[in-house]
C-alpha cells in the first residue's frame, strides 16, 4: 500500500540520522586523536614509560593528557575504548546501502546502459566488491610492499583510481560513487575491528601477563590508523555526492572520484602539520583549490549525464499511462517540474538535473513515482519554494494517481 512508502521514506531518514551522529562521533574522535599524537611534547621528568604530554583548555577547563607508547606500569581500572562509534558507523551506513541501493536497485543500482544485470547478481557484485576489496587491501599491507609506508600509500591510491574505474562499469553514476565511499570506509572500519583493536587487546594481556608486548603490534595499529586518517574526507565527498550530479553523472566521474582522493590528502597534510607544529604549508590549499578547479572543468566537459538515457519503468508502464488520471498527472509534472528535471534543463543556473532526476518521458514519471509522489505529493518539499506554483488540487492528484496505481498493482 502507499502507506508503505511513507514507512519506507521514515524508516530510510531515521537510518541515515544514526548514520551521521554515529559518523560525527568517529571522525571527531578520530580526528582528535590524531591532533593530540602531533602535538605531544616530550620533556624530562614523565612518568616512567611516558612519550609525552600535552596541555589543552576547553569549555573552561585544563586537560593534561600523556601518552604511552604501551601502557603504564600500572594498568588503570577504567579504560576507556574508541570502537563502537567505528562499528556503528559502518552498520548503519550498510543499512542505507541495503535500504536505497538494494531495495531499490532497478532505479538507482542497475543501469542496463552501463552492465544489464539482474537485481540478485547486482546485490550480490555490491557485497562481494566490499569483502574482496577488505581482504585484497589486508593482504597488500601485510605483503613486503606494506614495509615501506610512502611506497604502500602510493600503491593504495592507483587501486582506488582503478576501483574508481571499475565501479563505474558496473553500476549508475551515483551508485559507483555510494560504492566507493563503502568501498573504503569498510577498510577503515575494518582497520579498527581486525587490526586496531585486537593489537591493542594483545599488548594489555601481554602486559598483564608479565611478557614484553611485541612492538610490531603497535606498528600494525598505527599504520593502520593513519590510512584512516587520510581515507576520512574523501568518504564525507563520497557520501554526500548522491546530491550533486555533477559529480557523480558525468563522463569522467572516476577521475574526479580519484582527483578527491588527492584533495583528501593535501587537506590532511595541512592540519596535521599545523598539528604537528611543522609550521603552516598553505601551498596545500592552492594544490587543493586547483584539483577542485580541474574537477568543476571536468563535470561540464562534455555536459552530459551518464545516466541521461530512458529512465527504467516497470513492467505494467502501458496500463500506468493508460489509467485516466495519466494524462493530467503527465501534464502536471512537464509543466511544473521538468523545466528542472530534464536532460538539458531550462531553468537558468541549472546545468543538469537536479539529483540526476529526470522526468520528461512517461517512463522517466513511472520510474519516479514514489519521488514525485512523497516529494511533490504528500509533501511541499518540491519545487523549492513552489517556484512553479504547483496548486493544492495538483498535488492531491499527484497523491491520489500514486495511491490508486499502488493499490492496483502497476506500482510498487
Amino acid at each position: 500500500m502507499y502507506e508503505y512508502a511513507i514507512a519506507w521514506d521514515w524508516l530510510t531518514f531515521a537510518v541515515r540520522w544514526l548514520h551521521v551522529i554515529t559518523g560525527i562521533a568517529w571522525i571527531g574522535s578520530s580526528f582528535y586523536f590524531v591532533a593530540l599524537d602531533l602535538g605531544l611534547r616530550q620533556r624530562s621528568g614523565l612518568p616512567a614509560g611516558a612519550f609525552g604530554e600535552e596541555w589543552q583548555v576547553h569549555g573552561g577547563g585544563f586537560y593534561h593528557i600523556q601518552k604511552y607508547l604501551v601502557a603504564p606500569e600500572d594498568m588503570p581500572e577504567h579504560l576507556t575504548w574508541f570502537k563502537w562509534e567505528s562499528y556503528v558507523t559502518w552498520l548503519s551506513g550498510f543499512g542505507m546501502l541495503a535500504l536505497v541501493y538494494y531495495a531499490g536497485a532497478d532505479l538507482y543500482l542497475i543501469d542496463p546502459s552501463v552492465l544489464d544485470v539482474s537485481k540478485p547478481v547486482a546485490i550480490a557484485i555490491s557485497l562481494a566488491s566490499l569483502g574482496l576489496g577488505w581482504l585484497a587491501y589486508d593482504a597488500i599491507c601485510r605483503s613486503p610492499l606494506g614495509r615501506d609506508n610512502t611506497r604502500l600509500m602510493v600503491l593504495l591510491y592507483f587501486v582506488l583510481v582503478a576501483v574508481a574505474w571499475g565501479y563505474t562499469q558496473l553500476f549508475t553514476g551515483r551508485a559507483a560513487y555510494l560504492h566507493l565511499g563503502a568501498f573504503t570506509a569498510t577498510i577503515m572500519s575494518a582497520n579498527v575491528f581486525f587490526i586496531i583493536i585486537p593489537n591493542q587487546k594483545k599488548v594489555i594481556a601481554d602486559l598483564i601477563a608479565g611478557r614484553a608486548p611485541d612492538p610490531a603490534l603497535g606498528k600494525q595499529a598505527k599504520q593502520r590508523s593513519t590510512h584512516n586518517n587520510y581515507l576520512t574526507l574523501p568518504v564525507l565527498f563520497l557520501m554526500l555526492s548522491n546530491h550533486y550530479p555533477l559529480a557523480f553523472g558525468t563522463e569522467y566521474n572516476w577521475i574526479i572520484a580519484s582527483l578527491v582522493f588527492l584533495m583528501g590528502v593535501t587537506i590532511r597534510h595541512w592540519f596535521n602539520t599545523r598539528h604537528a607544529r611543522q609550521g603552516s604549508p598553505t601551498w596545500t590549499w592552492l594544490v587543493t583549490a586547483l584539483l577542485f578547479i580541474v574537477i568543476m572543468w571536468l563535470s561540464t566537459v562534455p555536459k552530459a549525464l551518464s545516466e541521461s538515457g530512458e529512465a527504467r519503468a516497470s513492467t505494467n508502464e502501458q496500463a500506468v499511462v493508460a489509467a485516466a488520471d495519466f494524462s493530467k498527472v503527465r501534464d502536471t509534472v512537464l509543466g511544473r517540474c521538468a523545466m528542472c528535471h530534464a536532460r538539458e534543463p531550462g531553468w537558468e543556473g541549472l546545468i543538469v538535473a537536479p539529483k540526476g532526476v529526470v522526468l520528461e518521458t512517461d517512463g522517466d514519471i513511472i520510474a519516479h513515482a514514489r519521488e514525485i509522489y512523497l516529494q511533490a505529493g504528500r509533501s511541499q518539499a518540491m519545487p523549492p519554494a513552489n517556484v512553479t506554483g504547483v496548486t493544492d488540487e495538483e498535488r492531491q492528484l499527484l497523491s491520489s494517481w500514486y495511491e490508486t496505481a499502488v493499490k492496483e498493482g502497476k506500482i510498487q
